[in-house]
């Protein structure tokens, strides 16, 4: 699969982390000689914390919103 189509399919199922740290992570994976597996747990390890900082921002604006100081 071409680059532009692991991109398309990386929006089209929302995996913003994963597609901003794709180059980045393929390059040093590459670089390093990892595994197809230690590469895809790296992507998949920043779509989780992507995902996690996301909830926590959400919250923060809720909490924000609803009890203004």
């Amino acid at each position: 699969m071409e680059r532009h189509e692991l991109m398309a399919l990386m929006a089209e199922l929302s995996l913003a982390g994963m597609r901003a740290a794709y180059d980045e992570v393929m390059s040093d994976g590459l670089k390093r000689q990892h595994t197809v597996q230690q590469i895809l747990g790296d992507l998949l390890a920043v779509e989780r914390a992507e995902k996690q900082a996301r909830s926590i921002r959400y919250q923060r604006k809720r909490c924000v919103t609803t009890h203004p100081t």
